[in-house]
């Protein structure tokens, strides 16, 4: 899968993309995870944030029960407090970078994720490709959508995080993360790939030979017939 990343597109063409598209290819849509939800479900802040409040909680108890003058029960919870802060800060300020630097693309042949805070990189997934998409619900109208990939196809998912599915190591699925409206994007993508999939390149591939059409969205609303799963 590795002919699928490149790592380097300091002048993009379009953005997000690292070329200019082929004749005959749409952009059917295009946005950003929100680091809002970033934050919240892919950094657990939340998480972090109340095991903060827990240490402070413990270290007044046992000032308290130890005898020792509130001063220096006072100096403990503010360090704890500072140092929570800080952590809390950076988790944010790292969220606020996935959001500016990552730009997901749907188009009419492919999906492509640019991401990287540190180290930008472009994953160019043509919808050959793709096996399933399951979408996890964020909040009201949130949401992550994860890529199922064919048999072969593998990425890393120490590369691909936090683009990817939770907890799936061994089979690693790259995900649209945290999206504020998941449902709509999940429905365009949906549709794409049948579309793909219902034309002459996608009904009989490159070589010439008929494929199967697999489920593509394995929720009954995007697609009739589909079980509903649910992405970590």
């Amino acid at each position: 899968m590795k002919q699928f990343v490149v790592r380097e597109h300091e002048i993009e063409p379009v953005p997000g993309l690292p070329g200019t598209l082929p004749a005959g290819e749409r952009i059917l849509w295009q946005g950003r995870p929100s680091a809002r939800l970033v934050a919240r479900h892919s950094l657990k802040n939340i998480y972090l944030a109340a095991y903060f409040v827990i240490l402070a909680v413990w270290a007044i108890a046992a000032g308290l029960s130890d005898g020792q003058p509130v001063g220096g029960i006072l100096f403990a919870v503010a360090v704890l407090t500072a140092i929570g802060a800080l952590l809390i800060g950076l988790v944010e300020l790292f969220a606020w970078g996935v959001e500016r630097t990552t730009l997901y693309t749907i188009t009419s042949e492919r999906l492509v994720m640019r991401f990287g805070v540190a180290l930008s990189m472009t994953l160019n997934l043509p919808y050959r490709r793709i096996n399933a998409v399951s979408m996890a619900p964020r909040g009201k109208r949130g949401g992550t959508i994860a890529i199922a990939l064919l048999p072969g196809h593998r990425l890393s998912w120490l590369v691909q995080w936090p683009h990817v599915r939770g907890w799936r190591f061994s089979e690693p699925q790259p995900a649209l993360i945290c999206l504020d409206d998941a449902a709509g994007v999940a429905e365009i993508l949906a549709r794409a790939v049948i579309a793909w999939r219902n034309s002459p390149a996608g009904a009989h591939g490159k070589t010439g030979v008929a494929r199967p059409l697999e489920p593509v969205i394995d929720a009954p609303d995007y697609l009739p017939g589909g079980h509903a799963a649910a992405a970590e």
